[in-house]
């Protein structure tokens, strides 16, 4: 094969790149390098214009026309605006001091912001403008992209477990049949599983620091020492929508962006978990899968219908937590005042939260096929009876009956029993005749307990 000479679908490394591509293109205006670059360019500028609103005696307050051009850097940047930036990197092969210079570059023709070029990165040291931009970056790439999408998939699990609230299911417990549940009432667990997970996810707090090269504004008082700069900086990052973290070393320690990953991967675990789940489902026949003209399940036999959105949710949702459980180990650990480490990695941002989209997707998809097989399901309990050992002796012990588990564990375990066999014993016991009359009525479809309620009730 000739090496290729650019770029493609079908050459890409990353299959978040190419197969995958559309996928994660939410991601992309965020968490792409040229997504970073924009952010850092935002960050830079509301800096600038913070400084110019301080009262400096060599720095005027900008007029309108500047702010307006200032920000429309920022409305307007664009993947050439991008492609500029890393040719400079080129020969500063430095990536922040880059974007410096691309600002020094777009205000060179302007007189009033031309005299303020110096002002442009003043007294930051490059993590001051990385870590703010990542934390504009994850942030609304969780409330935009991430968020949206769980919040779709807990929609259709809730559906589920409405629509499927009163079916019969058998339940079992080291795979072996145990106490009917409601095949609603387990889409039901999930949703609050997940109701949780998006709470946490949500309720982590974004930080950020502009404190300079070690995190004490060293740089910052040399020049103005008459500024309180941990006010003036907390209130460039207020209005930048950031919460202020007012001890750090160079770099901002990365504790909230850990919690992020953590909480995020914990949903990730609750969407592998029952992607798992339904597969086993599929494979005992209690759902059927609708079928899409044209697609092919096994290159050889032909009657396969395979649960691959399952699957393929699965495999993506593992590489997501890989990556997601590295950023939140390796970030918030720096040797001394800061190794470069972190950087390499938080590169990865995208690749970890486009794994997991592409995961989420696959497991809508496979929740739109799913059609519930209820002839299967109901098959499978009533050849169950054995399962109403359980509130028989329940009963039993209410009444004070002599040995009730003992009798019905010789009765049952290891073994199946017939109706008929069940009523005999029942109908043998010293009890209330209501009492008797219930558990002589009761069938193991019956036997759900307030599943149904608890389904209908998420």
């Amino acid at each position: 094969m000739q090496i290729a000479t650019s770029l493609s679908a079908l050459n890409a490394l990353s299959p978040l790149d190419g197969r995958y591509a559309a996928k994660a293109d939410s991601l992309r205006p965020y968490l792409s390098e040229a997504g970073f670059m924009a952010h850092r360019v935002e960050v830079e500028i509301a800096w600038l214009i913070g400084l110019s609103d301080a009262g400096l005696p060599e720095l005027s307050a900008f007029s309108a026309d500047a702010r307006r051009r200032l920000r429309a850097l920022v409305q307007n940047f664009s993947e050439a605006d991008a492609a500029r930036i890393k040719a400079i990197e080129r020969t500063t092969n430095h990536d922040v001091k880059a974007v410096e210079y691309w600002l020094k570059e777009q205000v060179a023709d302007d007189a009033e912001l031309s005299q303020a070029a110096e002002f442009i990165h003043f007294a930051c040291t490059s993590e001051d403008i990385n870590n703010t931009s990542h934390a504009l970056m994850l942030g609304r790439a969780r409330s935009l992209v991430v968020v949206p999408v769980l919040e779709t998939v807990i929609a259709r699990l809730r559906e589920l477990a409405h629509q499927h609230a009163r079916q019969p299911l058998l339940s079992r417990t080291h795979g072996q049949p145990a106490t009917p549940s409601t095949m609603g009432k387990e889409f039901a667990n999930v949703v609050a599983r997940l109701d949780g997970a998006l709470a946490a996810i949500r309720a982590v707090q974004p930080l950020a620091k502009m404190n300079g090269a070690t995190g004490n504004y060293n740089a910052h008082l040399s020049a103005y020492p008459e500024i309180d700069w941990p006010v003036f900086a907390g209130s460039v990052l207020g209005d930048l929508g950031l919460t202020q973290n007012p001890y750090s070393i160079q770099i901002e320690p990365h504790d909230w962006m850990a919690a992020l990953f953590d909480a995020i991967a914990r949903a990730n675990t609750i969407l592998l978990d029952l992607n798992r789940d339904i597969w086993g489902y599929i494979a005992l026949g209690y759902f059927k899968q609708r079928l899409k003209d044209g697609e092919v399940g096994s290159s050889t036999m032909p009657h396969k219908v395979n649960p691959i959105d399952f699957e393929n949710s699965e495999g993506n949702l593992g590489l997501a937590n890989a990556m997601l459980r590295h950023l939140s180990e390796k970030l918030p650990v720096s040797r001394w005042q800061r190794d470069l480490t972190d950087s390499t990695v938080l590169r990865n941002l995208g690749v970890a939260l486009g794994y997991s989209l592409v995961a989420y997707d696959a497991c809508l998809r496979g929740l739109a096929k799913l059609e519930i097989n209820a002839a299967a399901i109901d098959a499978d309990i009533d050849a169950c009876w054995e399962i109403l050992a359980e509130p028989v002796q329940t009963v039993m012990r209410r009444y004070g009956l002599p040995q009730p588990y003992e009798q019905l564990k010789a009765l049952t375990r290891g073994k199946g029993i017939t109706q008929d066999a069940l009523r005999e014993f029942i109908g043998g016991l010293d009890m209330p005749a209501d009492a008797k009359s219930r558990l002589l009525t009761m069938t193991p479809r019956s036997y759900i307990g307030l599943a149904a309620d608890l389904a209908q009730a998420i």
